[in-house]
């Protein structure tokens, strides 16, 4: 579980994210890192002995269209033509997708040679279950371990090991499409959640879905509905308070949340179907231009600038609700991240491409106009590079970030968060009292608390 320490911590680590600062090279500035990561990284006998080896890499950037996907497959490929005897097969998914895929993997032990895991609480089982290599020794490769922001990989550390590397941190921001704003008549982007949901009813009278969202994977709604309970709690640590006995689910800011959620269901904020609805195909509803606004990671913001409302899209911090939280307190997401298979029949060669491709990520993001929420440092300046007005808006939202609540899942155990995420997705089906929504949350967290 993430303790107090950490989630005050990450004020600190956002704040470092804004990329438009001379920060210190990885993977692509700085001489001696730049060679070290296009060498071969440690052998590790067998890579350059013509032994033929297939490394698998199950990952969850799905879209072709999207700068992460390009930023994979040209690393893969600059990998591959450097170790002619290594093939790194790719196993492409989307998150909810690899979730599941990978706890049928972990129950028998089979758990491919990289893989993506989430922080602090959803990685634990993985590691408690010995299923996670330590990855201390390939950090200290090549000066890898210098590129992360300051206390970032605690998030991906258990007893002293880490055991993943964060692809970003991020914050969620609600991104908006000026054109349909301004075909609705709206002026100016909500500051509370009451502009927030008329916005939501003008936008629905006109035809125009308010809200993206693709609920079939059930982080989308969690994560939105965090945004509220981190406004109406007046700042972050309710589950903290919760673990740590001061407050229970069944508290009024819990139940305003709830009851807030219920009203953007209620008002017609989603598309049709949004349980149906996968994330990505979610964000592509956002990124094709038929809704007026997307709650969601600025680890999209790159993918919406390769989309086709590029250039018509604005960002703007979660609003206030009831007059309570702080627009600059934000839900924080340090990245899913790389994990190596503690059974893989190739640790050293798998240790030695993740060396070379965490390397190489930031700088290869940089290029591709996606450096916005990395969790490594990058040397380069945004408005130089030619990002976009967005690109540039949103890393001045990471400036003003003071801190922040990760995400349910991130924090809570997983039988509690499972409960969470399944209750939070009902409400996108029928409503529900909210004192009921409140009792089952309290109910799971006691039934399952360590």
């Amino acid at each position: 579980m993430v303790n107090r320490k950490l989630w005050k911590r990450t004020s600190a680590i956002a704040l470092t994210a804004v990329l438009a600062l001379s920060l210190s090279a990885c993977g692509g500035g700085g001489g001696k890192n730049n060679a070290a990561a296009n060498e071969p990284a440690g052998n590790g006998g067998k890579s350059g002995s013509g032994e033929k080896i297939t490394i698998t890499f199950q990952n969850i950037y799905p879209d072709p269209a999207t700068p992460s996907y390009k930023t994979i497959h040209a690393l893969v490929e600059e990998y591959e033509a450097a170790h002619p005897n290594i093939h790194i097969e790719l196993d492409t998914l989307n998150t909810d997708q690899q979730k599941i895929k990978l706890k049928t993997q972990a129950a028998s032990k089979e758990v491919p040679d990289i893989t993506i895991v989430n922080p602090a609480a959803q990685m634990k089982p993985f590691v408690d279950a010995g299923l996670l290599a330590p990855l201390n020794d390939m950090l200290d490769q090549n000066g890898l371990k210098d590129t992360y922001q300051e206390g970032l990989l605690d998030y991906y550390s258990f007893d002293g090991n880490v055991y993943a590397l964060p692809d970003g941190n991020n914050i969620e921001v609600v991104y908006y499409n000026k054109e349909l704003f301004e075909q609705a008549g709206i002026t100016k982007v909500p500051e509370t959640f009451d502009e927030f949901l008329a916005d939501v009813k003008i936008f629905k009278e006109k035809g125009i879905t308010p809200l993206a969202i693709g609920e079939k994977d059930s982080w989308t709604g969690s994560f939105l509905f965090m945004n509220i309970l981190l406004r109406t709690n007046g700042g972050p640590g309710f589950l903290q308070d919760v673990m740590d006995g001061k407050k229970t689910f069944e508290d009024p800011a819990f139940i305003e949340a709830v009851d807030k959620f219920q009203e953007l269901v209620q008002a017609g904020a989603f598309p049709d179907g949004a349980t149906s609805i996968d994330a990505t195909a979610g964000g592509n509803i956002f990124k094709s231009g038929q809704a007026a606004m997307w709650v969601i990671g600025s680890w999209e913001t790159g993918a919406i600038d390769a989309s086709s409302v590029a250039g018509k899209v604005g960002a703007f911090p979660f609003p206030t609700v009831g007059g309570k939280g702080d627009p600059n307190e934000f839900m924080l997401a340090p990245g899913s991240a790389f994990a190596v298979s503690a059974n893989s029949e190739h640790l050293q060669e798998t240790k030695d491409f993740l060396n070379f491709f965490t390397l190489n990520f930031p700088k290869k993001q940089f290029e591709n106009k996606n450096a916005v929420g990395l969790g490594q440092k990058v040397d380069g300046d945004l408005k130089a590079a030619g990002y976009s007005d967005l690109a540039i808006e949103v890393a001045e939202l990471f400036n003003k970030v003071k801190g922040g609540d990760l995400a349910f899942d991130n924090t809570m155990n997983p039988a509690t968060a499972q409960v969470h995420l399944s209750s939070i997705q009902n409400l996108f089906v029928q409503k529900v009292d909210s004192a009921q929504v409140a009792k089952e949350h309290q109910t799971a967290y006691e039934a399952n608390k360590q």
